[in-house]
């Protein structure tokens, strides 16, 4: 087993989820009315960082009031922005990802105010706005927090462009992008980012 493989394992276990792929699984949705578990975030890191410029495609997706959304425009604000990518019947990284972006801003103190969550769906033939809706109300409502959803071949557009579509969304592996402001470009984080360490990230593209 190599360092990468135990690392995510620690942080899985930490989460409650040890002995599951890093890979995404099918499992039922979390019910509206349940609430994320607490997680003790481990030290360290668990991913792998690199700086990109990425074309975002000018599409038009959905988010969870079923209010249309041209991405380019969601995306292209002055305030700082976080996005990664999930689906809600996923059991494995998704929960994971979920979570680390609703304990974030409690780590970025005054920041949070500025700082923009996006999450868009890889399984939108399944991921209705209101399934969204409640997924949102389970892990993130009240934060400034958008879930989107859209046409299948627009929602392989968004991936492809920041390239990490893998041809299946059981094949869907940990991603977090950063970027400080619209013309800027975006930090990538491949891998396990838990929220002390998006905190810190956030904090050092901020300066860069």
């Amino acid at each position: 087993m190599n360092a990468d493989r135990r690392s995510t394992l620690r942080l899985l276990s930490a989460a409650g989820l040890a002995g599951i792929s890093p890979l995404c699984s099918r499992a039922a949705a979390p019910a509206a009315s349940a609430k994320p578990a607490a997680v003790a975030w481990p030290g360290g890191n668990h991913y792998e960082r690199s700086v990109r410029s990425y074309n975002v495609p000018d599409v038009t997706l959905i988010d969870s009031d079923a209010k249309p959304v041209r991405l380019r425009d969601a995306l292209a604000s002055d305030e700082p922005v976080m996005l990664n990518f999930v689906f809600t019947t996923c059991s494995t990284i998704c929960p994971v990802m979920v979570r680390v972006f609703a304990d974030v801003p409690s780590r970025l103190g005054t920041a949070a105010k500025e700082v923009r969550l996006v999450s868009i769906s890889i399984d939108p033939e399944n991921d209705t706005p209101a399934k969204l809706n409640a997924y949102a109300k389970t892990f993130g409502e009240g934060l400034r927090w958008r879930f989107l959803t859209g046409r299948l071949d627009d929602i392989k557009t968004v991936q492809t462009a920041f390239d990490t579509y893998r041809g299946d969304k059981m094949n869907h592996e940990p991603l977090t992008l950063i970027r400080r402001a619209r013309g800027k470009s975006w930090l990538r984080i491949d891998g396990f980012a838990n929220p002390d360490d998006l905190a810190r990230e956030y904090a050092r593209v901020s300066t860069e």
